[in-house]
C-alpha cells in the first residue's frame, strides 16, 4: 500500500463563508487557515495547495478577549529612519477591520511561496455583504 500524494490538477476547490460576528479573532483565523491549507480534506498534502477558498464576513464585529482591544499593538515600518508606526487593535478596527483578520490568518500560514499562494484564496469583508455569490459558497460552522 503506497501513500497518496495529491497533485495540483486533482484538487477540487470549494468556497466557504465564515461569519466572524461575535466570534474570537484567533478561532476565526485558525479555522480559516486550516481550510486555506486544506487540512480539513482527506487528500491533504503538505507540499501541495489542496485548500479551498474562504470568505470572511462581518470582520468589524470580531471579538478579542481580555484587554487586547486597547492594548494589542500592530507595528509596521515605512522604510525610512524612525519610521516605525504603531496602531492599536481599536484604531485598526475603526480604520480597516479586514486587515485585523488578514494579519491573524497570515501569521498562521506557512512561510514561503506556497503559503503566499494559499493566502491569496482568502477574501475578507467588513460587513455582511460579499461579491462571491456566483461561486455558491457554503456556510462554515464551527
Amino acid at each position: 500500500m503506497s501513500s497518496y500524494i495529491a497533485k495540483p490538477q486533482d484538487v477540487e476547490r470549494k468556497w466557504y463563508v465564515i461569519d466572524a460576528e461575535g466570534k474570537t479573532l484567533g478561532k476565526v483565523a485558525a479555522e480559516a487557515a486550516s481550510i486555506l491549507r486544506g487540512k480539513k480534506k482527506p487528500i491533504f498534502t503538505p507540499h501541495v495547495d489542496t485548500g479551498d477558498y474562504v470568505i470572511i464576513i462581518n470582520a468589524e464585529k470580531v471579538e478579542v478577549t481580555g484587554k487586547k482591544r486597547k492594548e494589542k499593538i500592530y507595528k509596521r515600518h515605512t522604510g525610512y529612519p524612525g519610521g516605525l508606526r504603531e496602531t492599536t487593535f481599536e484604531q485598526l478596527l475603526n480604520k480597516a477591520p479586514e486587515e485585523i483578520i488578514r494579519h491573524a490568518v497570515k501569521g498562521m500560514m506557512p512561510n514561503g511561496k506556497l503559503g503566499r499562494q494559499m493566502f491569496k484564496k482568502l477574501k475578507v469583508y467588513a460587513g455582511p455583504e460579499h461579491k462571491h455569490a456566483a461561486q455558491q459558497p457554503e456556510i462554515w460552522e464551527f
